[in-house]
């Protein structure tokens, strides 16, 4: 892969005196109990495989987006019209103008099913990319008997590279406004140590919705921002209390190990603080992987390409990711369930919700393959489920209508890592409400995720007893490359 000047990855040699001389040192929350000798690897000269999954929580409408029905009934068919896309005889949602003239980079899948209509369950096995509910399945909370998550399956079976994790997830996790964090997210089974890694980039927000700032919304009162808030870079930089004058310190380094050491001693999965200690160490030493995490230093030009906004802002931190060498990337376009579009659903729609997704995921296309990385690159967005085929309203609760959860349908979008552009995989019934031909499930979607890694049919992950678990359930998606 050829390093652009706006990332120039090398991976920093250190030698075993180096490594002592700077000893345990945290990296985005993680540190490590004792020493170990580093194993000197050099970058591969084989062009990595990587995963862009884009999550829309909250459910996004197929027929509103991806799969319009023009000749459904009015209430059906919703207010949006369709427009021709580049691909003869694919038409999608008229508010989706710039991936339409970039059909020729993406397919779509429109008869993804499962059988869930509530957002835990829809999550979980999105996610997860299994069908089947894990055994004493919490809706309320993660437990440790859920089925791993896909990323953290990336991050089991994944190397990591450029001292990154495999797996990284972004701007933030999947939680309610009430504080109830989905389940589906994390490393069940295999452990806690198996979670992917989470940029809190975005923090926390019970209020409002959206691609703030420029597309804040709240689902009932329509254009709202949240104040004070910003789009956070992880901090990756040498604690205050320890200058890098202070690294060359053995005495003072050494008490500081110690003080992490007894700290870690408390922990019960010290193994898992082990395996990142070198990708910790080398980042801080060198200091450039940190600037991969901050848009900030992105030149205006390509910030505005993306957005100006969450939305955009974390895709083009996905982008940076995946030519930095991780495997997997699971971006989380919407707080809150923000895709949860019960009433008022066509105005928060339109004006807040597809034009930054679709500015977004557009540029992301172009970058990625000005950049010669699309081919190596899948995109797949889906959320947890589709919308119910017929509009309806809660006049108690929204001024104007929507739609409801339905996981009987909803349409997936892909793009790159050898997905042919401008082809449709599966058709819905004439009102958008089931699969009529060619019906995907979530195993189909994970095993396209997993072969697009380069992980083979033969592959299997461990749980927290070391249990061989076979990695496929399904078998890819046909028709996409």
């Amino acid at each position: 892969m050829t390093c652009s000047p706006e990332s120039p990855y090398q991976h920093p040699q250190l030698t075993r005196r180096r490594m002592i001389e700077i000893g345990s040192i945290g990296l985005l929350g993680l540190g490590a109990s004792h020493l170990e000798q580093l194993r000197a690897e050099s970058e591969p000269t084989k062009r990595h495989k990587s995963v862009i999954y884009i999550f829309l929580s909250g459910g996004l409408a197929q027929q509103d987006s991806f799969d319009p029905k023009p000749d459904a009934p009015v209430e059906y068919r919703g207010e949006f019209n369709p427009i021709s896309t580049k691909t003869p005889g694919t038409q999608i949602c008229e508010h989706l103008p710039m991936l339409a003239q970039r059909s020729e980079k993406w397919s779509l899948v429109r008869s993804l099913t499962h059988p869930y209509n509530e957002h835990s369950q829809g999550h979980m096995v999105m996610l997860s990319g299994r069908s089947d509910l894990p055994r004493g399945f919490n809706p309320s909370e993660p437990r440790p008997s859920d089925h791993p998550s896909m990323a953290a399956i990336a991050n089991q079976l994944m190397p990591g590279r450029n001292n990154l994790p495999p797996a990284i997830m972004l701007p933030e996790k999947l939680v309610h406004r009430t504080g109830r964090t989905l389940p589906g997210q994390f490393g069940g089974i295999m452990g806690s140590q198996e979670d992917p890694f989470f940029l809190q980039a975005s923090p926390y927000n019970a209020q409002s919705y959206g691609a703030w700032p420029e597309y804040g919304f709240h689902h009932q009162r329509g254009a709202e921002v949240p104040k004070g808030f910003e789009f956070r870079s992880p901090n990756l930089s040498i604690p205050e209390s320890m200058s890098v004058k202070r690294l060359h310190g053995r005495l003072n380094l050494l008490q500081h190990i110690d003080a992490q050491q007894q700290q870690l001693t408390q922990l019960s999965e010290l193994d898992a603080y082990n395996r990142y200690q070198e990708r910790a160490i080398s980042l801080l030493v060198d200091g450039k992987m940190k600037d991969v995490f901050d848009v900030s230093k992105v030149e205006a030009s390509t910030r505005e390409r993306y957005g100006e906004n969450v939305f955009g802002w974390s895709l083009l931190v996905a982008r940076r990711l995946v030519e930095a060498g991780v495997s997997l990337i699971q971006v989380n376009l919407g707080n809150n369930e923000t895709w949860d579009t019960h009433g008022n659903a066509f105005p928060n729609l339109k004006n807040y919700l597809l034009p930054p997704m679709d500015r977004g995921v557009s540029a992301l296309l172009d970058d990625l393959d000005e950049r010669g990385l699309l081919d190596d690159t899948l995109i797949v967005m889906a959320g947890e489920f589709g919308r119910t085929p017929k509009i309806f309203t809660i006049p108690s609760a929204y001024e104007l209508p929507g739609r409801d959860h339905w996981g009987k349908l909803q349409s997936v979008f892909l793009a790159g890592g050898g997905v042919k552009g401008g082809r449709v995989i599966g058709s819905s019934d004439k009102n958008g409400g089931a699969p009529a031909t060619d019906p995907q499930r979530p195993e189909n979607l994970a095993a396209t995720i997993y072969n697009s890694l380069g992980l083979p049919s033969t592959a299997h992950w461990n749980d927290l007893l070391d249990r061989p678990i076979p990695l496929y359930n399904g078998a890819p998606i046909p028709g996409l490359s």
